[in-house]
């Protein structure tokens, strides 16, 4: 592949992004917190209106893509996204509706009412410290938006999930950053910290997707691809933007990457792709994880974490995703959101779907994948 031919790719998959539309919100009354979780079928999670994760993650794509430019190109889609939804209503205060205000403290100093932005981003930081449930050991319960029911949340009791590292934890250290407020920092430390404790699988440098301290347990112990993508790239992320981190903590955490990314491209298909259940041949090839795992691996390259071995595993990755984009820059073989699993099959029926968290983790793959050919 060349450069010019990576470029295309991205202004297919950037153009279809801000174009996914809304999605029809009153379908999800009609479906039951059982079909939900079994399909990942959610209205709310497609198209790019809605204030929740998938579009969130979606722009912090936009926002990361704009930041390699170095313009301020996507403005006005930002400025009108934020404004709408702020007219609509936000929904409730959850983990993962805290992943927008990762991308609206990118550009908080471009955003008209400045201040008034301002003070939703300090009061987001303050209710994770304050008023998130959290579960033993301190850390962030997952709570998620409610079925049908915006204003709702799920309480998901006790329970951690390797998502909430990029959806709330990123956000968290950068708001200390930008404040100097060392408990928002540490925090955000401390959370990373508890996640590898209880997700960490020393057996295989994997991660499984969450643990229960009610059950005591890692739910069906399996090892999601799009999970474990959560860390490989927002890892990096978190590392990036740790300067004052304290020396024995940093080699922790990047030995832990060091050996997690070893352990991922032993199981890399053929075909450049990861399945969505890692060690599992029989599950399909899921491109979103794949990407941010990309990108984790050439941000890690980048960094000087991971030694140049890893760019074979990473190149061939890139080329398996421009596999999947289509004409149109939708982004294939992705799969829906998906919710905590007992067993395989869990993870095997989760619907793929456009969404926009796959163009979103395409885009930052690509974008970090520009200088490597």
């Amino acid at each position: 592949m060349s450069k010019e031919e990576v470029q295309l790719k991205i202004n297919l998959v950037m153009d279809k992004l801000i174009h996914l539309g809304g999605a029809d919100y009153e379908k999800d009354k009609d479906i039951s917190l059982e079909d939900a979780i079994a399909s990942g079928n959610v209205a709310r999670d497609f198209g790019i209106e809605e204030w929740d994760w998938p579009q969130g993650v979606g722009l912090y794509g936009l926002s990361m893509l704009q930041n390699y430019y170095g313009d301020k190109r996507f403005m006005d889609f930002f400025v009108n996204w934020f404004e709408s939804n702020i007219e609509k209503g936000l929904p409730s205060r959850n983990i993962n509706t805290t992943a927008p205000y990762l991308t609206l403290l990118q550009i908080l100093d471009d955003m008209p009412e400045k201040e008034k932005y301002e003070k939703m981003c300090l009061e987001q930081a303050d209710w994770l410290i304050h008023e998130l449930p959290k579960t033993k050991d301190g850390g962030f319960q997952h709570v998620t938006s409610g079925i049908g029911d915006r204003n709702a949340v799920i309480l998901n009791e006790q329970q951690l999930w390797l998502d909430t590292l990029f959806m709330a934890v990123l956000f968290l250290q950068q708001m200390g950053n930008r404040y100097h407020n060392e408990v928002w920092r540490s925090e955000a430390v401390h959370q990373v910290l508890v996640h590898i404790k209880y997700l960490y699988c020393k057996n295989n440098g994997l991660f499984y997707h969450g643990f229960s301290f009610i059950r005591n347990d890692n739910f069906g112990g399996i090892f999601w691809n799009r999970g474990n993508s959560w860390f490989t790239l927002g890892i990096t992320l978190f590392l990036a933007n740790a300067d004052d981190l304290e020396l024995g903590t940093r080699k922790y955490i990047t030995d832990t990457f060091c050996t997690h990314a070893e352990a991922l491209r032993s199981l890399q298909a053929p075909s450049g792709l990861f399945h969505t259940i890692l060690d599992d041949s029989s599950s399909y090839e899921e491109a979103s994880g794949t990407a941010a795992i990309a990108a984790g691996l050439l941000r890690g390259i980048k960094l000087g974490i991971l030694d140049e071995s890893y760019m074979s595993c990473a190149r061939k990755a890139i080329q398996g995703i421009c596999r999947n984009v289509d004409n149109d820059g939708t982004v294939l073989n992705v799969s829906a959101g998906t919710a905590m699993g007992m067993n395989p099959e869990h993870y095997k029926g989760i619907g793929i779907r456009p969404m926009a968290y796959g163009q979103a983790l395409s885009l930052i793959a690509l974008c970090e994948a520009l200088d490597i050919f």
